[in-house]
Order: C-alpha cells, then structure tokens, then sequence
C-alpha cells in the first residue's frame, strides 16, 4: 500500500482499514502462538466469569424471591394494628382497605401464643392464627393443604396445623390437639390457664420450617371466644401487588384507615434476615467480578506481548503515515474484541444455565450420589433462578469497561513507539 492509499484508507477513527489490521492481528499464526493462547484465554476467562456472575447472581435472586413469596404468603406485607382504641370495626376496616388501589388483600387475625399437646403427651409451643376461612383459601397456606381441608372450618369445628408440628406431635387428620393458653379465665383461686381440645382438619405445608413447625390457624370466631377478645381483632394484615414498593402505600393505607393506626411492613419485622442476605449478595458480585478482572488482565499481557512481537509492523505502518491514534485504535479494538466476544459468549452461556439450573443440579446430584440443595436445609423443593434484566445488563456493561480498560495501556505503549528505533537493527 502506498503513502498516499494508507493515508486515505487511515484517515477515519475507525475506518476499514484499522479494523482490517486489528483483525490479522488476532488471528493465530504459528510464530505468535503464545500470543493466540493467552487471548484464547483471556476469552474463556471472561466468558466463564460472565456466566457465572450471572449464575450465582441469579440463584441468590431466586432464593430471595422464593422465601419473601412463602414468607409472605403467611406474614402479611403491612401489619395496621389499632392505637387507642379496640379494632371491633374490623369488617368495615378491611373492606377500606382492600379498595386501596395495588391493595390485594386485607385480613383481619386474632392471635395468641399456646401450648400444643398431642395424644401422646408430647408438647409444643405454637402461634395461633383467627382467620376466616375465605382469607385462608388465598394465602399460601390454604393453597398447601396436603391433607383434609377447610370445609365447614368457619364453624370452628377443627384447626390447621403445619406438617412439620402434626410430625412432632405425632398426630394426623381427625386426631385432636389441646391448646394451652396461659391468658385464662379469672376464678376466685386465681388466673386458670384456657385448655380445650381441637380436631385436626387440615395440615399445611408452605416450605418453610418455622412455619410448618410453629402455625396453628383456626376461625376466627374460635379465637375470639379462645383469647377472650370476642367481637375484636388484633391486626389486620394487608397484601400487596409490589412489596417492594410497601413504602409508597404508608400515606395510602393511613388515609383508608380514617382512625389512628400502627403501620409494619414486612421489611421491619424481617429487618436482619433480608438484610443479612443483601450483604451477602453484595458481597458475592464484588468476589466473582474479581473472576472478570483477572481475565481482563489477561488481555492486557497478551496485548503487551502482541505490541511486543509487531514493533516491526508499527514502524512500517508509522513510515506509510499511519497516525499515532490510528495505531492506538488498532490494538484497542484486537483487545476490546477479545473482551466482547467473551463478554456476549458468557452471556449466552449463563442464561442456558439460568435456564436449565434445575436440571443441572439433578444431573450433579444423581452423579454424586449426594443431595445438592437439600430442601430439608434450604425449605425449597428446587434451585430457584430469577434472572433481572438491569442486574444482568450491568454485569455485561461491567465486564465490557474492564475489558475496555485493560486495552488502554498497552495501546499507548504502540502509540509511543518510535519508528526509528524500531527500524534501526532491521
């Protein structure tokens, strides 16, 4: 090529023929096969680190999202408990507040702590629940019945108890379980602890352990003659459409109320749960974004190496009048190409896992001969992924800044090459 036809065709950032240059320079040739190795590398590193990135991020998202929805389907999203005076308009209450618009449920609950006691003797602390069996049949519990159900429940006939207590206590449906309340009646020898005796119609299991273990749901009628609260309600507990945005329904839900309420959402009551997973989280993306920085390190050694082995060539192209810019641009855009490549592949690579995560742990499990993820431990039947499209744009937008970055330097170093020292010994 000429002076005159390098000027022409180097006279745009950017132009054909920098990318014509960039290009020969990353294929493989037999004498820069170090070169070619590395840069294969540093490609899987990337890749790898993307896709796992997206992975784990994905998995804790999931695990997140699994036990904020089980979590939740018992526990409500905002607790509106009465200030002042006793909740006995709780019917009214409840029906203003599931008008609230993104308000999907309002349910009014008695609650009390117990003693429960099976057959055989064996006890067991618990937390009893009022509810009307129509609110039931919408939270998770009443949609995880495994055994019995809730026919004629409003009628206070029977309860519903978790699995996890009906295996402690050693009962089933049809067997009865006495509930020791220490709140009782007044005699003239003093407090009398309430005991009566109910029959099981209905176990639940919602996934959660503590949950299983310690619920125990019974009309609310029941429990109002069983606390001695009759015609009152403790709380009402609100659903939402977006619990993440509970905040936004303060004024909202204050306003329905038209009374002076205490507002909780599920943020406090589980302040250091939720909060202990978000540092780990957090604290997971920094370590495997470590994974993506190596590899970009990767690049910047291969890069040095490639400027290294095309000293010659830069000074040949310095002599056909290729600019100092138009060289830095080269080796930026043979590195960066490694670095988006990687970064796309892994992408591809991490949402098949994503998509197959489940599989994957079965497969691993059945050639292991052990259980990963054993639900006994983590109260999910399966390894959740909930993939969220900002966190899974910025790992690819992170992973293409460090692969940018990692080509600046040693593109300079060919920028400040000098053609006469590199054409002196030739």
């Amino acid at each position: 090529m000429s002076e005159k036809g390098a000027r022409a065709a180097g006279a745009g950032p950017f132009s054909y023929f920098e990318r014509l240059v960039a290009w020969r320079y990353l294929r493989s040739r037999r004498k820069e096969a170090a070169v070619s190795v590395i840069s294969a590398i540093s490609f899987i590193g990337i890749m790898l680190g993307v896709a796992t990135l997206i992975v784990v991020m994905a998995v804790m998202n999931g695990f997140r999202t699994e036990l904020l929805t089980r979590m939740l389907g018992i526990e409500g999203h905002m607790s509106v408990m009465p200030i002042d005076m006793p909740l006995n308009d709780y019917e009214v209450l409840s029906t203003r507040l599931s008008g609230v618009p993104g308000v999907r449920l309002a349910v009014p609950m008695v609650q009390g702590q117990v003693l429960a006691s099976g057959p055989r003797g064996a006890g067991s602390g618990a937390i009893v629940r009022g509810l009307r069996a129509e609110d039931i049949a919408k939270l998770s519990m009443g949609q995880n019945i495994r055994q019995g159900s809730l026919e004629n429940f409003d009628t206070g006939e029977g309860i519903l108890i978790g699995s996890r207590m009906a295996q402690r206590l050693g009962v089933s449906i049809g067997d009865n379980v006495t509930l020791f309340s220490p709140e009782g009646d007044i005699t003239p020898f003093g407090v009398t602890p309430r005991v009566k005796a109910y029959p099981i119609k209905g176990v639940f299991e919602v996934g959660i352990s503590e949950y299983d273990a310690s619920f125990v749901f019974m009309a609310i009628s029941e429990a109002q003659l069983f606390f001695n609260v009759e015609g009152l309600a403790q709380q009402i507990e609100v659903f939402v459409d977006n619990p993440d945005n509970i905040a936004s329904f303060y004024p909202l839900i204050e306003d329905a109320a038209q009374r002076p309420v205490q507002l909780t959402d599920w943020r406090q009551r589980n302040q250091v749960f939720f909060s202990a997973l978000e540092v780990e989280r957090n604290v997971m993306f920094m370590i495997l974004t470590m994974i993506v920085l190596v590899a970009a390190l990767n690049i910047i050694s291969g890069m040095i190496m490639l400027v290294k082995d095309k000293g010659h060539d830069i000074a040949i192209l310095r002599t056909m009048g290729a600019t100092s810019g138009a060289i830095m641009r080269i080796f930026m855009m043979a590195g960066a190409s490694i670095g988006v490549a990687g970064t796309f592949a892994g992408l591809i690579l991490g949402t098949l896992l994503c998509l197959n995560v489940e599989s994957i742990r079965q497969f691993f499990s059945w050639v292991s001969g052990t259980t990963i993820f054993n639900p006994e431990i983590y109260f999910l039947s399966k390894l959740p992924a909930d993939m969220e499209s900002g966190e899974t744009i910025a790992v690819v937008l992170i992973a293409l800044a460090l692969s940018f970055l990692a080509t600046l330097f040693p593109a300079w170093r060919a920028a400040r090459l000098d053609p006469v020292d590199a054409l002196r010994y030739e």
